[in-house]
């Protein structure tokens, strides 16, 4: 992108059409180089004996130089005309952040991995934002990262302009994958996609898990709740969600039709207090899991005290759960450090009248 320092580059100016489409041209360069040209082995000229009627200790080879004197000059070659990136429309108008995570998911070859996973959500039932695919993708394979907490004003939404610095970060990820052309990210994000689906869902399964993705994509702050302007700990930012936020936001500050008082059934704002509000005998099992339970973390997992409750999010089913962490709100698998560190789970549906046990 230009500009070996980070003033003449301009981390912080806008990311123009142009730019990305030079940027896209370029890892499209490095990860899908041109197949090399095969040239066509030199003719042998040597006559075979058996044909002519020559003997065999006497080969006749023919001199094309003697009969032929152009064939000894090879014909001019053509100058190679070097690719170039396209010319795009409005070359210097901004593009958004979306915009940049979906053309680099493109480059990786993983547009048909979004795809899956927007039309696994729909086929359930759920209607997703037309970004949902991509940064679902962009977030699996690492392309999206948390600024500190003293810099969330930097956190940019998916509709906001991008910035050079967001799309050097993302390219730099990419060229670390330490390949050309293929690697274990894009091959685990696409046999992920493959297998994503999810249960058959209720009424209100749906509702709270169409909101909950809704949010794919939004930044982490630091205490945010809000898709909006907000201040947490006198931080300004545009807007995101820490892990108790997010679900704050998807229980608690979204008003539902009909909800029976769902609202009330979280009453602590933390992640501690959401956790301690049902006692053992409610906790839900692991196996127990059903869609839009909440779902909490701790260092010991299911031994986990209360107090070292630390992380949670929203399941969402076939082992997969929702949630804001370092890459933002975005789908995970619960397996791994998730699941060695999963805790125990609730059930807010169940508490609010509106979905068996």
């Amino acid at each position: 992108m230009g500009g070996a320092a980070a003033g003449p580059f301009r981390p912080q100016s806008p990311l123009t059409r142009q730019a990305l489409a030079d940027l896209a041209f370029g890892l499209d360069e490095v990860l899908a180089p041109p197949a090399p040209v095969e040239l066509a082995p030199p003719a042998d000229t040597t006559t075979d004996p058996a044909a002519t009627g020559e003997t065999a200790t006497d080969p006749v080879t023919t001199d094309t130089a003697a009969t032929d004197p152009a064939a000894t000059t090879p014909a001019p070659a053509e100058p190679a005309v070097p690719a170039q990136p396209p010319a795009v429309t409005r070359p210097t108008a901004g593009v958004s952040m979306a915009t940049l995570d979906a053309r680099l998911v493109s480059a990786l070859g993983l547009s048909g991995a979004a795809a899956e996973f927007a039309r696994a959500a729909n086929e359930a039932g759920i209607p997703v934002p037309g970004r949902f695919g991509t940064e679902v993708v962009a977030r699996l394979v690492g392309l999206r990262t948390n600024h500190p907490a003293a810099l969330d004003g930097l956190e940019l939404l998916p509709n906001d302009p991008a910035t050079r610095a967001e799309a050097a970060y993302s390219a730099a990820q990419i060229l670390g994958f330490g390949w050309l052309g293929n690697g274990w990210q894009t091959a685990a994000a696409q046999s992920l996609a493959d297998s994503f689906a999810l249960p058959q869902l209720d009424a209100w399964q749906r509702r709270i898990l169409a909101v909950a993705f809704s949010k794919v994509g939004m930044p982490y702050i630091w205490g945010g709740t809000s898709d909006g302007r907000e201040a947490p700990f006198g931080v300004d930012s545009r807007g995101g969600y820490d892990c108790s936020g997010f679900v704050w936001r998807v229980y608690k500050l979204q008003s539902y039709p009909g909800e029976r008082g769902l609202a009330s059934t979280l009453r602590g704002r933390t992640t501690y207090e959401m956790s301690v509000e049902v006692g053992p005998s409610e906790r839900i099992h692991f196996a127990q899991l059903q869609p839009a339970d909440v779902i909490f973390f701790g260092a010991h997992g299911r031994a986990s005290s209360s107090a070292e409750v630390d992380h949670m999010g929203i399941y969402v089913g076939n082992g997969w759960f929702v949630h804001s962490s370092g890459y933002g709100v975005a789908l995970a698998q619960l397996t791994g450090w998730y699941r060695q560190q999963f805790a125990w789970g609730r059930r807010p549906l169940q508490e609010a009248g509106l979905r068996a046990g």
